[in-house]
């Protein structure tokens, strides 16, 4: 009898690689794009070793090895927040890779032998997929306690929001509440059905989870955002001043923001050439900052480019721009946007989904709490330059 086993062991690190050319090249797995190679290639290799040892013994106790490296792959695609359709996908290029290498010397074999191969890898696969889906809605389910929980602990201070002024609690409450229905709709719906049958691993019960998560997200990012400012309003913030590498901060930054840059198809651009050495910040109030601005420039720009400068001005003031190449904003809404749930005039469309309206407001606090100030430069269509001027050394007394 042929030794399939020893066959596919030889092959198992080129079958690997190709495997995940071919996930990189698919244009159906789109969570990769942002991964690299070992990212990619996960839990494959333990899955490709258990294949062989089953098709040179066939015991139960083979699958084991299978469901645990399984297992685990659907646990970090869960993480790295793959849609499960891209989950499948990973699986039907595995079988279509895996077949592609070892279908020559399988011809070779006796009908037998070729059958049992081809069944045995059929089972493995489809063996490997549901312990992959067990694991991957199991860390969605995970995802969505962590949620639950954070919402639940921001209840009580954001309770304390409601001495703030009447007009900006109903713009808050307008603004949670689209979120806020769909998490309740959707996780009532889904512990309906889940009462009724069992829909873990069906891709309605999936979908209903990632509703979940995505509204879930946003109110905990309009939450928050809303905590912070009401921060700053009250005079709590404490700056914690220390010497900062601007242009590692910078770089920083940038490396988190590019994956959201690329999902947009635009180029992070990158001007530090006459930047300080070094100045004494608030470095996690300085990314914040940044962090707002970039983002805003990317949700707002359609094609080209968000490029970031940042250069001395004096021995006592520098400077950092973030220009982008979007929609602009209109000279009369200059002052406006930096109000707290205000937001440019869009003719015709409507607000990126995650606009909360209180990123550039956050912004103007803190950087006012850097001793610093920001300036807008920009017209429909033009694009929009802002541009922050701090000092070198900022005061410690700050609060």
């Amino acid at each position: 009898m042929k030794d399939f086993s020893q066959l596919l062991t030889d092959k198992v690190d080129v079958i690997a690689q190709e495997w995940v050319d071919r996930v990189i090249r698919d244009g159906q797995v789109k969570s990769t794009e942002h991964l690299t190679r070992k990212g990619v290639l996960n839990h494959i290799t333990d899955v490709l070793a258990a294949l062989a040892t089953v098709l040179a013994q066939n015991e139960e106790s083979d699958f084991e090895k299978i469901a645990q490296a399984s297992f685990k792959h659907g646990a970090l695609r869960a993480k790295q927040d793959f849609d499960p359709r891209e989950v499948v996908r990973e699986y039907h290029l595995l079988r279509t890779t895996i077949l592609a290498h070892v279908s020559a010397e399988l011809l070779l074999g006796t009908p037998e032998e070729i059958l049992r191969a081809m069944s045995l890898i059929d089972a493995v696969v489809d063996s490997a997929i549901a312990q992959c889906f067990e694991s991957y809605v199991d860390g969605r389910l995970h995802e969505l306690q962590q949620v639950q929980r954070e919402l639940t602990l921001t209840v009580e201070e954001l309770q304390r929001l409601v001495s703030a002024n009447q007009e900006n609690i109903s713009l808050l409450a307008h603004e949670l509440k689209t979120p806020l229905s769909s998490i309740i709709n959707y996780s009532d719906l889904f512990l309906r059905q889940s009462q009724k049958s069992e829909i873990r691993d069906t891709a309605v019960g999936l979908a209903h989870i990632e509703r979940v998560l995505s509204n879930g997200r946003k109110l905990l990012t309009l939450i928050n955002d809303v905590l912070e400012l009401s921060r700053c309003e009250a005079g709590k913030m404490q700056l914690k001043a220390e010497a900062t590498n601007v242009k590692m901060l910078i770089n920083s930054v940038v490396e988190t923001m590019q994956p959201l840059a690329d999902s947009r198809g635009l180029q992070l651009l990158i001007n530090c050439q006459n930047a300080p050495n070094e100045v004494i910040i608030d470095s996690y109030r300085l990314q914040q900052i940044l962090m707002n601005l970039i983002s805003n420039s990317i949700r707002y720009t359609e094609i080209g480019s968000v490029e970031i400068e940042c250069r001395s001005i004096s021995h006592q003031e520098w400077l950092i721009s973030v220009q982008d190449t979007g929609i602009g904003i209109a000279v009369k809404d200059h002052l406006r946007i930096f109000e707290p749930f205000e937001r440019a005039k869009i003719p015709g469309k409507n607000h990126p989904y995650d606009s909360t309206g209180l990123g550039l407001a956050i912004v103007d606090k803190l950087i006012k709490l850097l001793q610093g100030r920001i300036y807008v430069s920009s017209d429909v269509g033009e694009g929009a330059t802002f541009t922050v001027i701090l000092p070198t050394e900022v005061g410690i007394s700050q609060t």
